[in-house]
């Protein structure tokens, strides 16, 4: 069964007639290199392409103007001018995305109505275990929106997050450090140096410690991140790159508040914290190693090969409010709890040549990579288990604070109840997934005003999941095609107008993997198609400006009801449209600005419910200013809106609409030291920014200021 959503209004604005019937042929590409120099010439422009280096999200340094889709960059200086901390905080200002709780522990980004933990990535590789990712050794993010399996192959049902890090600097000596402090205590040291050791060799250490505190009881926590690289320069056409990243994380885990009979937050809890003082916590330590061989063969032929190596140790246990009546018993609340590890490896290795050739008087840019994963993954989880009732629940007041310690409390009833996370094992799991992916692009230039970009990607998804409770083992392969399409047309060398087309699948195991029980390892994977029409505009120099309509469609095997050996396939659709500028209005104003429409619609078994998907906010406005008022003096100021948004599938409870107002002001003392303070929440609004189900709503930060320093030796 399907939704019907009226996708040619919100095309109406953008709809172009792009109809092109062209017979392609292709034919021997042994053109000399001289010949392709004549006409095809890659130009690096910082600000321009996607990534400068050799590795990024689109495989290839590519014209923004020239990619078929919406998609946000924000760079190392937007992040560090806006105060940003966290992915987080980077979302909230981006057009079409939105942020979901993540249950206190991870980053959850929620990409055109697609809620996601796992479609990160890093430098193009795969990141996909749940944490709070740092920002500290970040060169820029990237979000590309829309089904993106061409190069990232499962998952991007919506869209992905690629962190570009810090690469080594042949030719470059510095050294930065960075010391910020904010209203609630919480503080954190930052250092970045660069250090050419030979003509060849250059090395970089990026380092950072934070000390964690905000506006809820009991938040504390501390990272540490360190990230050593080095550039070997082998020969003029070869590059080697090689990182290594050790992470340390512990933070209190806040899973929010509950909602009341009106399905709203209730505000009068908004500063209790619902959860347990000592055992609310998460840790996490990774190791994660990066090499890139880069080769130029000749001008017009270069080729790289990565690897990637990640460890992953996992732990978070907590409490949290999971039934709430306001009518009948207002002052007692229900707490659920676990214990979760996780122990990941992943082993990646890709390869992909780019080559410029042409087939008579068309120009190509071809890409052809391969990729195999290797990941290993334990989790187990333990219920809470309570001594007073031998079940996962307790009832406890609703009180501040609400009397549970180390496990340990009094409950509603006046009776000491005890907790144990060993008692009650959920789920015990070894999961073995074995990845192999080809893929091919070809972005064909068609006269000078047309590009036709071509591509597909086959993908064997290989599962093995040992479930140890069940002493089960079940074992799926998923073969999957995901082509893309896409066309733009440049009737000015400054616009584009382009429509594409793109897929993706999310196997039954999901985003973790943790089991295949039956009927999911019977289940096709879940499939998403993207359609997409829109138009890119250089207004002026550093100033863009993208419009885009696009409609996501998700068919979802099931199995029926009354007959569980034939399927159900499930459709449902998102539509949207997105808008933003960014860019240097004039040498002291930067703006950056998004204004998002999201519409769809709950499907079920029963066909469409009339219900709005959860975490859909219809309408999110974003706005950011930094003008540079003196040689010295700069401000910042910008506002979010998020319109009101469901907290569940079933509609019964919601997340309120709310506007922040933010200000920066930035001070040069000397062209190496700078003092910058950030405010937040200038108003002191009350708001609920996300939420993970229907008693956990988020409480935002009221208003709060950062101060940071920064120097450069």
């Amino acid at each position: 069964m399907s939704v019907h959503v009226n996708f040619s209004r919100l095309l109406a604005p953008l709809l172009v007639a792009l109809v092109l019937v062209c017979p392609l042929a292709f034919a021997d590409s042994a053109q000399s290199d001289a010949q392709a120099n004549d006409v095809v010439e890659t130009v690096v422009v910082i600000g321009e392409y996607l990534y400068s280096d050799q590795v990024n999200a689109l495989k290839t340094p590519t014209p923004v103007i020239d990619v078929p889709q919406s998609l946000s960059i924000v760079t190392s200086d937007q992040i560090a001018k806006q105060g940003f901390t966290s992915i987080g905080d980077i979302i909230t200002y981006l057009p079409g995305t939105n942020t979901s709780q993540g249950e206190g522990h991870r980053d959850a980004v929620v990409f055109r109505g697609m809620r996601s933990t796992a479609d990160f990535y890093i430098d193009g590789a795969r990141d996909d275990v749940q944490y709070y990712r740092p920002l500290y050794n970040l060169e820029q993010v990237e979000v590309l929106r829309g089904p993106n399996a061409l190069f990232f192959g499962r998952g991007g049902t919506g869209g992905i997050l690629n962190r570009v890090t810090k690469k080594s600097s042949v030719g470059e000596n510095f050294s930065r450090f960075r010391a910020s402090a904010d209203s609630f205590g919480e503080y954190d040291l930052q250092v970045d140096g660069n250090f050419t050791t030979s003509e060849n060799v250059a090395v970089r250490l990026n380092a950072f410690y934070e000390s964690l505190e905000n506006h809820r009881d009991h938040y504390d926590g501390g990272r540490l991140g360190l990230n050593p690289t080095a550039k070997i320069l082998l020969t003029d056409a070869t590059t080697l790159d090689l990182s290594y990243e050790y992470i340390d994380h512990e933070r209190f885990i806040d899973r929010g508040i509950p909602t009341g009979s009106d399905g709203r937050p209730v505000e009068a809890f908004e500063e209790i914290v619902f959860g347990d003082p000592t055992l609310n916590t998460t840790t996490l330590q990774a190791h994660l190693l990066r090499a890139t061989l880069a080769h130029n063969f000749s001008d017009s032929l270069k080729g790289n090969v990565s690897v990637f190596y990640a460890d992953y140790d996992k732990l978070y246990q907590n409490f949290y409010a999971s039934a709430y009546d306001q009518a009948a018993t207002p002052d007692q609340v229900t707490l659920d709890g676990y214990l979760d590890t996780t122990q990941r490896q992943n082993a990646m290795l890709s390869s992909n040549l780019i080559q410029e050739l042409y087939t008579g008087a068309l120009a190509h840019t071809l890409i052809l990579g391969l990729e195999y994963i290797d990941t290993s993954s334990d989790q187990d989880r333990f219920n809470a288990f309570w001594d007073t009732n031998s079940d996962d629940t307790e009832i406890f007041s609703t009180a501040r604070p609400l009397g549970l310690v180390g496990g340990s409390g009094i409950n509603a009833s006046g009776v000491t109840t005890t907790n144990s996370f060993a008692a009650d094992l959920n789920d015990d799991t070894r999961v073995g997934i074995e990845v192999f992916s080809a893929y091919i692009q070809d972005e064909i230039a068609v006269l000078n005003q047309l590009d036709i970009i071509l591509g597909a990607r086959f993908d064997s998804f290989e599962i093995d999941v040992l479930n140890v409770i069940a002493d089960e083992a079940r074992s799926r392969t998923d073969s999957e095609i995901s082509p893309r399409f896409g066309v733009v047309y440049k009737p000015d060398e400054d616009i584009s107008i382009y429509a594409s087309y793109s897929e993706s699948f999310l196997p039954r195991s999901g985003e973790q993997f943790a089991n295949i029980n039956a009927p999911n390892d019977a289940l096709d994977p879940d499939s998403f198609t993207n359609t997409e029409i829109g138009l890119k505009w250089n207004v002026a120099q550093g100033l863009n400006l993208t419009l885009a309509a696009f409609e996501i469609e998700q068919s979802s095997p099931q199995a029926a009801d009354d007959d569980p050996s034939t399927l159900d396939v499930i459709d449902s659709e998102i539509t949207g449209f997105e808008a933003q500028l960014q860019g240097r209005v004039s040498d002291k104003w930067f703006l950056s600005a998004g204004y998002s429409y999201l519409d769809g619609e709950v499907v079920d078994l029963s066909g469409p419910t009339g219900r709005t998907p959860r975490e859909l906010p219809s309408d999110m406005l974003s706005l950011w200013n930094n003008y540079q008022v003196t040689d010295n003096l700069g401000l910042g100021l910008g506002l979010t809106y998020q319109g009101k948004s469901y907290i569940n599938s079933s509609n019964s409870a919601m997340l309120p609409s709310f506007t922040r107002i933010d200000m920066a002001v930035y001070y040069s003392v000397s062209d190496k030291l700078t003092v910058q303070l950030n405010v937040e929440n200038l108003t002191d609004q009350l708001y609920f920014p996300n939420a993970h189900s229907t008693h956990q709503a988020t409480v935002g930060a009221p208003l709060n200021a950062r101060l940071t320093v920064s120097r450069q030796l």
